[in-house]
């Protein structure tokens, strides 16, 4: 059993220290092949798994709920914590909401559970990167923004391939390949990105982040379960939805307190922590689902 975990875990994390290593000591800043990877290839592999490797979207439906469950429950049950505690409300439950499910969750399950169960992970991902596009946006912002909305290349490719998907087309023979290999390119430069960004992270606030990094999953494990119970959910989508509520706070949390300046010191040292939480509570979590 620790050889399989260690199997699935190592290639991640072992991506991340990469990434980690080369940004502390080049000092370079990878802001740019991130944008990059945003705007093209994670578009690209959203569209390739939407239009080629989900049959039928409405089999997903239990999945889409379920992680939605954990998302919106999870800013739920936060409220009153950072309330009581007198927390930074701002950025406290955008980081206990929107986790780490582009980054770690896609080739977490992928190695983990099979190349099956990509769509359902692809599914969980468009929940998390639909609701922080929006609802994560309006709540840092205090402004709602359709507008960079639909000028966002995640959330284009998505619709298009719901579209596509629900009127049973398919990307065109002769385009295909080449969308497939840019999807190839998502999943590792996301990886590195996430080592890189963690480089740079000040934890200054490590309390706080400590706090948060470890109440994350427990809180989305809980809610995971939640989910299961309700929607009796099949074992590879219970399987997947307790991955997807263990995973720690999305660096685009990071990005966007820093864009609308929402405590984006306590936001780092939160997304830092937590990420570093993950090396030790998600073997655990495998060890116990594999």
């Amino acid at each position: 059993m620790f050889s399989q975990v260690l199997s699935v875990t190592a290639p991640v994390f072992g991506i991340v220290l990469i990434g980690f290593l080369y940004g502390r000591f080049s000092g370079i800043n990878l802001d740019a092949a991130n944008r990059i990877n945003m705007s093209l290839f994670v578009p690209a592999l959203l569209l390739y798994v939407l239009t080629e490797k989900i049959p039928d979207l409405s089999q997903m439906g239990d999945i889409t709920i379920a992680a939605a469950i954990v998302v919106l429950g999870s800013g739920l049950l936060a409220l009153p914590i950072t309330r009581t505690m007198r927390l930074p409300e701002r950025a406290i439950l955008p980081s206990m909401m929107f986790n780490n499910s582009g980054n770690l969750g896609l080739p977490l399950a992928t190695l983990a559970f099979g190349e099956q169960y990509l769509p359902l992970a692809v599914m969980a991902f468009v929940v998390s990167a639909g609701l922080n596009h929006s609802l994560g946006i309006w709540y840092v912002s205090q402004r709602l923004h359709p507008g960079e909305m639909l000028r966002n290349p995640v959330f284009l490719a998505t619709l298009t391939g719901i579209s596509f998907n629900l009127f049973g087309l398919h990307t065109p023979a002769m385009i295909l390949p080449g969308l497939e290999m840019l999807s190839q390119v998502a999943i590792p430069l996301l990886l590195v990105a996430l080592g890189t960004r963690l480089s740079q992270i000040d934890l200054a606030h490590w309390r706080l982040g400590l706090l948060i990094g470890l109440l994350c999953p427990a809180v989305g494990l809980m809610l995971a379960e939640v989910a299961i119970l309700l929607l009796k959910l099949k074992p590879s989508e219970a399987q997947l939805i307790l991955l997807f509520g263990a995973l720690p706070p999305a660096v685009m949390n990071f990005l966007m307190a820093e864009r609308y300046h929402q405590f984006p010191a306590q936001v780092a040292s939160i997304v830092a922590i937590g990420n570093l939480l993950s090396v030790i509570v998600l073997p655990c979590l495998l060890v116990f689902i594999l």
